[in-house]
């Protein structure tokens, strides 16, 4: 079982495989329809054509049943989207820069960083900029992603869900180096957050490992 490492995860994850689920259905129906019609009504079989007439019902059932999938799409996207895009007013705030070739991340008391450290089950916004190219910021494992263009701040949000580490990567091709534009987030208790965060204790990360 995967467990949820934030908020999005669940929602995601379903839209994901629904989706999935969908198209590999009729996939398999398509495909083996057509494999049947090929050999039942082949030319051996059926040296003469004839000609066929339309099947209202059936007309109406392969628009409806079509139309009606995709609006579930549609409202599984949208909920989705809506989540992603409603930002919590009790957010922690952690500014992102992103730069040829790496992140950097600054705290309200002023306190920067190159990996990003947040407490668990804590709503956090990130305000994206960049100082030079188009860059992504992307988390996987919470489901996130974002651009991050220069000359305009995009903002996301996250809720960590569980005391871990996880790679941060950059998702837009931004140059030479981009493969190794990369960093982690590291969520923590919020005792040990808050240490780090207003003092600095060295090694901090060594606490996610003893969780």
């Amino acid at each position: 079982m995967i467990i949820a490492q934030s908020q999005f995860v669940k929602s995601v994850d379903f839209a994901f495989f629904f989706i999935i689920a969908v198209s590999v259905f009729f996939l398999v129906l398509i495909t083996g329809l057509m494999i049947f019609f090929v050999i039942k009504y082949n030319r051996k079989r059926n040296p003469h054509a004839k000609n066929i007439h339309g099947n209202t019902g059936l007309e109406i059932l392969w628009t409806v049943v079509p139309t009606i999938l995709v609006l579930f799409m549609f409202y599984f996207g949208w909920t989705g989207y809506k989540e992603m895009s409603s930002i919590p007013e009790d957010s922690m705030t952690v500014n992102v820069t992103a730069q040829m070739w790496k992140f950097s991340f600054k705290y309200d008391n002023g306190k920067t960083s190159d990996t990003l450290f947040v407490p668990v089950n804590k709503p956090v916004k990130v305000n994206l900029s960049s100082l030079d190219v188009n860059h992504a910021f992307y988390i996987p494992a919470f489901r996130l992603k974002k651009d991050v263009i220069p000359g305009r701040q995009n903002t996301a949000w996250f809720t960590a869900t569980e005391i871990s580490s996880h790679p941060i990567f950059c998702a837009e091709y931004c140059g030479l180096n981009h493969s190794y534009m990369y960093t982690e987030v590291v969520v923590l208790s919020e005792s040990d957050f808050n240490v780090w965060v207003n003092r600095g204790v060295p090694n901090i990360i060594n606490a996610v490992d003893k969780k």
